[in-house]
């Protein structure tokens, strides 16, 4: 059985880890695309919604229309100038329309079509009797058809003109038409016997069958379509051009203001797609002359069932989930906005080229939700590593960089890594005799060693350090990880100068405190190791309990270094790599050539010469090359010299007499 190197466990613990991560959002991001697309297509069958879909065709239905077909119908006006030139008030006699008829005959009118319902007999028969003579096959006339609702039950109600008129020939037409739930016409009107399709089949022309759930396509706002007022149609050779209903169609029909606000209402007047902008009505005529052209030159839009509304939901949402699916950031609000722009896009473009309307809202709506979903998922996701973050390492780093971590946790590889790495051990000499000492009293040495190890720490954390661990009196901490740290022996060295520091003024504390309580005074002493090596460096521990720490061959000459330094008589002991990056900053000056316990090789130490100059350390430099020839005996005059020119090592010039001396 292969075992994995230890280099490769900690990597493949982070894939795994990795991996999981992926595996969970993909989840999640499935069942919020489900979720999204399930909910947005109930939503979209309400009668609300189906408004809302409307609203958006006006919208579309009125970008980059197709102009108004060539010799289309022409609306033969009801208006006020009419009445003003007739002098009587509607209704008009009926003989009247009877010599209009007459006059559209003579202008070459294809068909005409009265958009007014004759019902009821006249008062004077004579006028009915009147129109009756000159209807004949190539006129229609209105009728109407509606649905009385009642608590009992519905009533169908259809209304058409007399006997004595549609027994000379003339057709009827229905002419009611369908308004949406907000009062705007928009629907294509679903008889058989329409009015405008009675006057295509009239004109020789061949209508459509649309299809249910049509939507009229409209051409511009009122007074589109060529109108002309009644008393003008009346006498078209004082007061029109000449052949202007020459083989046309003409409706006739109530338009009784010039253009109808959709705030004062009209008779015979309707909202329509154009309304949005407008604001003004159009007459019923004009209606009938729109839909008119939408069958002929099948303009009609056929608005899209739930089979291809549904569906198109549905990939609305998997788009955005494929979309979001590696990741969201600001930029998704780009994405987002241009995928609904091409979902607009598309509707219109399938409304203009195929004459179906697929609304784009509910796919809008799909994709924004899925996006926004995952977007906002992704924000709690990171608000709750960043937390994660803050917690784990706030007892190890600095604020400034658990913040650095939090703005930014890519920088940190759970998991383990390779780095190169500056590792400090720092331990308290002697810490067993103070515990004996002060064995009566845990609560005081409780409070001793947080008083040391408090400056300690701070120390570490000033200077940019990752505290790793405390074993009871021991300290260790690292640098270059998890944060990119290009000065990292350099920081570490001074953080073990800060320490020493530190030390220096706990001390003369404790001392001032023991004179006040007239006990003999306890001093601290402090061992610290400092080694730079490559090392793995990440979350180590079990699947339950894990601690973010460092492994590796350098970490244990840390370790060494840190118990050797007792050997030496000097607080810091620093590695051959450490010496080197550090070499620049401060005066370092070589120890020993040692074998340490674990290692068969032999490593230069160093230290820090606090205070030597260039001279004093070529002084000592000579010492190490006479010491190492055995060369230098325990009455060797360089001891005292050494001692005056380097005092930071007095102590260890100190211990080299010592053991010569044995």
């Amino acid at each position: 059985m292969n075992t994995p190197a230890p280099a490769l466990v900690p990597q493949r613990f982070s894939a795994a880890i990795g991996r999981i991560r992926r595996s969970a959002r993909r989840m999640k991001l499935a069942v919020l695309t489900a979720f999204v697309a399930a909910l947005v297509s109930l939503v979209s069958l309400t009668g609300s919604w189906t408004l809302v879909d409307l609203r958006a065709y006006d919208y579309l239905s009125i970008i980059g229309r197709p102009p108004l077909p060539e010799n289309g119908p022409i609306v033969v006006a009801i208006d006020e100038p009419s009445m003003a030139e007739i002098g009587s008030q509607w209704p008009w006699p009926r003989a009247l329309h009877a010599r209009l008829i007459e006059s559209l005959r003579r202008a070459g009118a294809r068909a005409i079509a009265l958009d007014v319902i004759f019902a009821e007999p006249a008062a004077a028969a004579e006028n009915d009797a009147a129109l009756a003579a000159v209807l004949g096959p190539d006129i229609v006339l209105a009728g109407d058809q509606s649905v009385i609702e009642t608590p009992q039950a519905d009533q169908f109600v259809r209304t058409e003109p007399l006997p004595l008129f549609t027994s000379k020939g003339a057709k009827v037409g229905i002419a009611s038409v369908n308004l949406s739930g907000d009062g705007t016409l928009r629907q294509m009107p679903p008889y058989t016997d329409g009015f405008a399709v009675t006057l295509a089949t009239v004109a020789g022309r061949d209508p459509a069958a649309p299809p249910t759930r049509s939507l009229i396509q409209t051409f511009g706002p009122a007074r589109t379509y060529p109108t002309v007022s009644y008393y003008q149609a009346l006498d078209p050779e004082n007061f029109l051009p000449a052949d202007i209903f020459r083989d046309r169609v003409v409706i006739v029909g109530l338009s009784l203001q010039n253009a109808p606000s959709l705030a004062a209402g009209g008779v015979d007047a309707f909202a329509i797609s154009d309304t949005v902008f407008s604001r003004n009505l159009v007459a019923g005529a004009e209606i009938q002359a729109t839909i008119y052209d939408n069958l002929v030159h099948r303009l009609f839009v056929k608005r899209a069932g739930t089979p291809i509304a549904i569906p198109a939901i549905i990939l609305a949402a998997l788009a955005a989930a494929l979309a979001v699916s590696e990741s969201t950031s600001w930029r998704t609000l780009g994405y987002g906005a241009a995928a609904l722009a091409l979902v607009f896009l598309a509707s219109y473009a399938l409304m203009r080229l195929g004459h179906v309307f697929v609304s784009p809202i509910g796919p809008g709506l799909a994709f924004f939700g899925v996006a926004v979903g995952q977007a906002g998922l992704d924000y709690a996701e990171e608000r709750k590593q960043r937390r994660e973050i803050t917690r784990a390492f706030s007892q190890y780093l600095s604020p400034a960089l658990v913040e650095r971590l939090a703005q930014d946790p890519s920088q940190l590889k759970l998991g383990g890594e390779r780095r190169v790495l500056s590792i400090l051990f720092c331990d308290v000499r002697g810490f067993t005799t103070i515990s004996e000492d002060m064995k009566d009293d845990p609560e005081g040495l409780t409070t001793l060693i947080n008083r040391l190890l408090t400056p300690l720490s701070e120390a570490v954390l000033n200077r940019g350090g990752t505290i790793d661990k405390y074993i009871g009196d021991c300290l260790m901490a690292f640098w270059n990880a998890p944060l990119d740290d290009p000065d990292h022996a350099v920081h570490a060295v001074q953080a073990a100068r800060d320490m020493l520091i530190a030390l220096a003024s706990l001390n003369a504390e404790l001392e001032a405190e023991a004179r006040a309580a007239g006990r003999p005074p306890k001093t601290l002493r402090i061992g610290i190791g400092i080694n730079t090596g490559e090392c793995i460096v990440g979350n180590m521990g079990s699947a339950r309990r894990f601690d973010y720490s460092a492994l590796g061959d350098a970490v244990n000459l840390a370790s060494r270094l840190e118990g050797a330094s007792k050997d030496y008589g000097i607080s810091l002991l620093i590695g051959e790599r450490t010496a080197k990056l550090a070499a620049a900053r401060f005066p370092i000056a070589e120890v020993d050539r040692i074998t340490v316990k674990g290692r068969s090789e032999v490593s230069p130490v160093f230290t820090v010469a606090d205070g030597a100059n260039r001279a004093a350390l070529e002084h000592h430099h000579r010492f190490l090359e006479a010491k190492y020839q055995g060369a230098v005996t325990a009455d060797d005059a360089s001891f005292d010299q050494l001692k005056t020119e380097l005092p930071s090592l007095e102590r260890y010039y100190e211990r080299e007499r010592e053991r010569l001396s044995r």
